[in-house]
């Protein structure tokens, strides 16, 4: 090939293109625990965590609940991924084995939320969240509860897994974008990199971070994971309670686990008889989600 600025434009939208496709074709699992939130500048406070809605009957003047300042915020931060391309890679038409690897940058890029929400959930043990204790903890300050406080800390010190309630517009988990994920190209001829190195530079960067939401949606616990584990996690997150005393309605419908306790998640799920003739409650009560960034 010769190398002049159109051809290298040329050769830009054909790595563009093979990110692009290999970007669509990752299915991420984020999605299913954590809320896309835009951000607009460097960190965004969530100041209304700790307020879940609800209506009342209208009578005499509206209620007025005030937000909470938790002063709980995301900062964002940036990452990024480059890549070289020698030049003579290009003069020699053998650029074309280098798409499966833009391919690869785009899996990677796509999946990277993956690798933060997970790894933020894993961590909630011991991670803060809006009301001052850790993501799972066992005296998070609600008014009403028995003691002034309520538990969403299984307890235990084997594997960790995790039941959530992920079927309402605001998830557990917080996936703060500030500038999405693009590929990028330094192919100008007369570029120092090109000029000192031989070499055309492609990256991919984006700004973004993740947070924590409701800890009432989650439920974390190091228990062995079987019914009675299953079925404490459920009737705690079911007891949920507002500071006034109300029920949250939260419904758990997802557990979360690593690879190690798949076997243990499906016997528990999956199975309608948990022994010949004996029906298994649990059966079909959530879904599953194995993720390998909780290994």
């Amino acid at each position: 090939m010769i190398i002049n600025q159109a051809n290298l434009q040329t050769l830009f939208t054909g790595y563009s293109a093979a990110f692009a496709k290999g970007f669509r074709d990752v299915k991420p699992k984020w999605e299913q625990l954590a809320t896309l939130v835009p951000s607009s500048t460097s960190q965004e406070l969530y100041a209304w965590l700790g307020q879940m809605p609800r209506l009342r009957e209208w009578l005499g003047d509206r209620v007025v609940k005030g937000i909470a300042a938790h002063g709980y915020s995301i900062v964002n931060k940036t990452f990024e991924s480059t890549i070289g391309v020698p030049r003579e890679n290009i003069e020699d038409d053998t650029y074309g084995v280098f798409a499966p690897l833009f391919a690869e940058m785009a899996y990677a890029a796509a999946i990277h939320p993956d690798e933060l929400i997970f790894g933020l959930l894993k961590a909630g043990f011991t991670t803060l969240c809006y009301d001052g204790q850790n993501f799972f903890d066992p005296n998070h300050p609600v008014v009403a509860a028995p003691g002034g406080v309520m538990s969403n800390h299984g307890g235990g010190a084997g594997t960790q897994w995790y039941l959530l309630d992920t079927s309402r517009p605001l998830k557990p988990l917080i996936h703060q974008q500030r500038r999405a994920y693009a590929l990028q190209a330094m192919i100008q001829l007369d570029d120092e990199r090109v000029f000192m190195s031989k070499e055309f530079r492609y990256g991919v960067d984006a700004r973004l971070n993740v947070g924590f939401g409701f800890w009432q949606q989650a439920f974390g616990s190091k228990v062995n994971l079987d019914a009675n584990g299953y079925a404490a996690a459920r009737a705690a997150m079911m007891g949920v309670t507002s500071d006034d005393g109300r029920p949250l309605g939260i419904m758990p419908n997802l557990l979360v686990v690593p690879p190690s306790l798949e076997g243990a998640a499906r016997t528990l799920l999956l199975l309608q008889y948990a022994a010949p003739g004996v029906i298994n409650p649990w059966f079909g009560t959530a879904d599953i989600l194995v993720s390998p960034w909780l290994t």
